[in-house]
C-alpha cells in the first residue's frame, strides 16, 4: 500500500494568521520533506475558503498550487483529492491537467468528483443542483474528460451530453502518461458513483472510511464492476484519512495503516495538521508507516 500526504493549503484552518508569503514557502517545504521521505504523492483539496465557516484567512487554489508543486520536486506523484468537477469546464481541466502533466514530468493524477460544500458554490456564483443533478454533471464530464485525455495529437475529441459537451475539439499537449493521467473517482455513493467509477476511472477513492466500513463496501464495489463485465481487481481502491484521524501518530495511527493494507487498499492519503508547524509531524508518519509494514521509497 502506498502512502501519500495531503500538503497544508489553508482549507482546514492550518493557515489562520499567516501571511500568505510565509504559509505558500511552509507548503512548498511539505512537499519537498514528503518528497524527501520517500511518500509516494502529495494532494491538495480543492476549496475556495476554509472549514467549517468561511473566515478571512488564506486557502490557496488547488490547480496552480499543484502547477508550481510539481516544478519544485522530483518524484512524488501530485493529485486533488477531490476536485469538484462543476467549478470548471471539463474540456478545460482536461487541458490544464495534460499541461500539468507536461510540466510535472508525468506525475499527475486527476481526482474528480460531484462536490458538495454549497456555501462554496453560491459564493462564488455557481447554482448549487440537487445531487442527482451533480452526479449526472459528472458522468458527463467524465466522458469529455476522458475523451479529451484519449489517443495521440491527431485524435479529437467529441461528447454530446446534457450537461457536457465537445465537438471536435484538440488537446495538444496530450499527457505524458500513456494512455492517459489516471483518473480517481472520489465518494462514498454506491448507486451512483461507485457505478461511475466503474465505468470511468482507474482509482476508486473513499472518503473517511475506517477499516470496518471499507470491509462492507468491497463487496459493493466489487459488484458495480461486475455489472459491466469489468474485473474488480482493474479497480484499485484507495482512502482518504480525514486529518483529525491521520494526525494522530503511534500506535493507533500504526495500527489504522496496517487494517487498511491488510484489506487490499492501494493507497491512502491524509492532512497532517501540525506539519506547518513542525519538521517531526511528516517525519512520524513515514515512521508510523514503516511501523505498520509498508514500504517507502
Amino acid at each position: 500500500m502506498k502512502v501519500g500526504v495531503v500538503v497544508p493549503q489553508g482549507w482546514q484552518g492550518e493557515y489562520n494568521g499567516w501571511e500568505p508569503l510565509k504559509a505558500w514557502q511552509r507548503t512548498v517545504e511539505v512537499a519537498r520533506q514528503s518528497d524527501r521521505l520517500g511518500f509516494e504523492s502529495i494532494w491538495l483539496y480543492d476549496h475556495f475558503h476554509t472549514l467549517p465557516r468561511p473566515t478571512d484567512e488564506i486557502t490557496f487554489e488547488s490547480f496552480t498550487s499543484l502547477a508550481a508543486l510539481a516544478s519544485v520536486t522530483d518524484r512524488v506523484r501530485l493529485g486533488h483529492v477531490v476536485i469538484c468537477t462543476a467549478f470548471r469546464n471539463p474540456a478545460l481541466t482536461a487541458k490544464m491537467i495534460s499541461t500539468m502533466d507536461s510540466i510535472s514530468g508525468g506525475r499527475m493524477e486527476l481526482g474528480i468528483g460531484a462536490g458538495w460544500k454549497e456555501e462554496e458554490w453560491l459564493a462564488y456564483g455557481y447554482r448549487f443542483p440537487e445531487t442527482s443533478e451533480r452526479l449526472a454533471r459528472l458522468g458527463d464530464d467524465l466522458e469529455v474528460i476522458s475523451a479529451m485525455l484519449a489517443g495521440d495529437k491527431h485524435q479529437r475529441a467529441t461528447f454530446e451530453g446534457k450537461y457536457a459537451h465537445v465537438r471536435n475539439a484538440r488537446n495538444i499537449p496530450k499527457p505524458i502518461q500513456t494512455p492517459r493521467v489516471p483518473i480517481m473517482v472520489g465518494g462514498n455513493g454506491p448507486n451512483v458513483t461507485w457505478r461511475l467509477a466503474a465505468r470511468h476511472a482507474d482509482e476508486l477513492n473513499l472518503d473517511g472510511m475506517t477499516p470496518s466500513e471499507v470491509t462492507a463496501a468491497l463487496p459493493v464495489i466489487r459488484s458495480r464492476c461486475e455489472e459491466i463485465r469489468r474485473d474488480p481487481a482493474t479497480l484499485p481502491v484507495s482512502v482518504h484519512i480525514w486529518a483529525a484521524t491521520a494526525g494522530v501518530s503511534g500506535p493507533a495511527r500504526v495500527d489504522l495503516l496496517a487494517g487498511y493494507a491488510e484489506l487490499g487498499i492501494s493507497r491512502v492519503m491524509g492532512l497532517i495538521k501540525d506539519s506547518v508547524n513542525t519538521d517531526d509531524a511528516i517525519e512520524s508518519l513515514a515512521v508510523d508507516a514503516r511501523a505498520a509494514g509498508l514500504e517507502l521509497v
